[in-house]
C-alpha cells in the first residue's frame, strides 16, 4: 500500500489547514481543549458545526446528490486528522452520522427533502431513543409502545442514557407497535420533535460531573404516522442499518493519534520516578508503544473499510471490529494519560473545564480534563453496543460460528 499523499491530496490538506486556521472560533477552540464528552460544551461544538455547514463540509460522508462533499476515503481521513491536530471540539452529530444515512436509505422523497437540509445546516439537532431501563444491549426487549390512533401513534414509555436530549430538538426513536411474533418483528422507527406535549427530559449526571445523558419520559405523546421511517413493525431492519454507521461510520484512529501526540507532550513535561522526563521511563515507553501499535493497526483497518464505503458498500461486520478496537484503544490511551499526570488526577474541579472560566486548576494546564476524559471513556465499551455484543457479531458474521 502506498501511504504517500498524492499532489491532489497535499493540496486538499493545505485547503483544510487554511480553513481550520481561519474558521475555528475561540469558543470552539476552548471546547476542543476542555471537552470530556460529546456534549460537555454544546455551544462550542455547535459553533464549529455551523462553520462546517457554511463551508459545505458538515455532511462529508453523504452521497453528493444529498449534499455530500464527494471526498475520497483518503480525503475524509486527512480532514479528520487535521481536525484532531487543530483540537476542534467533538461534534454532537447524531443527525449527520446516524439518522441522516437512515433517511437517505429509508425515507420517502418528502422526508428526505424536509429533514436532510435541516441536518446539514444544524437547524435540527438529533438525539437517539433506543435504550430503555432493562433494554440496552438486548434492544429487542424494548417496551416503549406506540399505539395506532387514526393517522397518529400515541407513545407511552421511557428511554434512558439519551445523549444530548436536553439540547436536541429532534429524536429518532424505536417503539413497539406489535407484540406478535418475535420481539424484533414488532418494532417501528419513528422521528419527531422534542417539544411535543407529553415529553419530559430528566438529567443524569455522570461520575465526571458532566450532564451528557438523560432519561426521557413519554406520556400520551402523539406523533403522525407519516413520521415513520420504513414499514410498520420493520424498524429492527432500519435500526440495524443505523447501528452499522453508529459503530463504524467514522474513524477512531485520527482522534486516537491526536490523543497520543498530546500524551507524548504531557509525558515530556512530567517527571518520571528517577527525575528524568516521564517519556524516557522504559515502563511508560513500553505502554505508549503498545497503544500506538494498536492504533496504527486500527488505522489501516479503517482505511480499508472506508474504501469499501466509498464503493457503496455498508460497513457490515467491519463496524463491530472498528467500534470494539477503537473504544478499547480510547480507554487505554485515556488511562495512560491519567498515569502521566500522576496525583494531579485526584482533584475534582469541574469548574476548570468551563470555557473561559477564571478557575485556577491545582495542577498544570495539561492536567485539566484528563481524569474527566478517562471517566467518560469508560462508557465507550458499553454505548453503541457493548463489547460482548460486538464480539458475538464478529463471531457470527466473520467467523461463521
Amino acid at each position: 500500500m502506498d501511504l504517500a499523499l498524492t499532489e491532489d491530496e497535499v493540496r486538499f490538506q493545505d485547503e483544510v489547514r487554511d480553513f481550520l486556521s481561519t474558521s475555528i472560533t475561540e469558543k470552539a477552540k476552548e471546547a476542543g481543549r476542555l471537552t470530556a464528552g460529546v456534549v460537555s460544551d454544546f455551544e462550542g461544538s455547535m459553533d464549529w458545526y455551523r462553520a462546517l455547514a457554511e463551508k459545505g463540509w458538515s455532511t462529508p460522508a453523504w452521497p453528493v446528490e444529498h449534499g455530500g462533499t464527494g471526498w475520497t476515503p483518503m480525503q475524509r481521513y486527512i480532514f479528520e486528522s487535521e481536525c484532531q491536530r487543530a483540537s476542534v471540539p467533538r461534534l454532537f452529530a447524531m443527525g449527520v452520522r446516524m439518522v441522516g444515512p437512515v433517511i437517505i436509505r429509508y425515507g420517502t422523497p418528502e422526508q428526505r427533502a424536509h429533514y436532510l437540509p435541516k441536518i446539514q445546516s444544524g437547524e435540527h439537532i438529533w438525539c437517539q431513543g433506543y435504550s430503555e431501563p432493562g433494554s440496552g444491549s438486548d434492544l429487542a426487549s424494548l417496551q416503549c409502545k406506540a399505539e395506532r390512533d387514526g393517522d397518529d401513534y400515541i407513545i407511552n414509555g421511557t428511554k434512558i442514557w439519551t445523549t444530548g436530549a436536553h439540547h436536541a430538538n429532534m429524536m429518532f426513536c424505536l417503539v413497539r407497535t406489535s407484540r406478535e411474533g418475535k420481539p424484533q418483528q414488532g418494532i417501528s422507527f419513528i422521528v419527531f420533535p422534542m417539544d411535543l406535549p407529553g415529553i419530559k427530559v430528566e438529567p443524569i449526571l455522570t461520575m465526571s460531573g458532566d450532564h451528557e445523558v438523560n432519561q426521557v419520559f413519554f406520556d400520551d405523546v402523539r406523533v403522525p404516522v407519516a413520521n415513520r421511517m420504513g414499514e410498520e413493525n420493520d424498524g429492527w431492519t432500519v435500526a440495524k442499518y443505523l447501528l452499522e454507521f453508529e459503530r463504524g461510520g467514522t474513524a477512531y484512529s485520527p482522534g486516537l493519534h491526536g490523543m497520543l501526540q498530546k500524551l507524548k507532550k504531557v509525558a515530556s513535561d512530567e517527571a518520571g520516578g528517577r527525575g528524568e522526563a516521564l517519556i524516557e521511563d522504559a515502563s511508560f515507553r513500553r505502554k505508549l508503544a503498545d497503544i500506538e501499535t494498536q492504533v496504527t493497526a486500527l488505522e489501516f483497518y479503517e482505511k480499508k473499510t472506508m474504501s469499501a464505503l466509498s464503493a457503496g458498500q455498508n460497513p457490515g461486520a467491519a463496524s463491530s471490529v472498528m467500534k470494539l478496537r477503537g473504544s478499547e484503544c480510547l480507554q487505554a490511551t485515556a488511562e495512560l494519560a491519567v498515569e502521566a499526570i500522576g496525583y494531579y488526577a485526584n482533584p475534582y474541579e469541574p469548574e476548570t473545564r468551563t470555557p473561559f472560566s477564571n478557575a485556577i486548576p491545582v495542577g498544570p494546564d495539561h492536567s485539566v480534563g484528563v481524569m474527566a476524559k478517562h471517566q467518560n471513556s469508560r462508557a465507550a465499551t458499553i454505548y453503541a453496543g457493548a463489547s460482548e455484543i460486538q464480539r458475538n457479531i464478529m463471531a457470527k458474521l466473520v467467523l461463521g460460528l
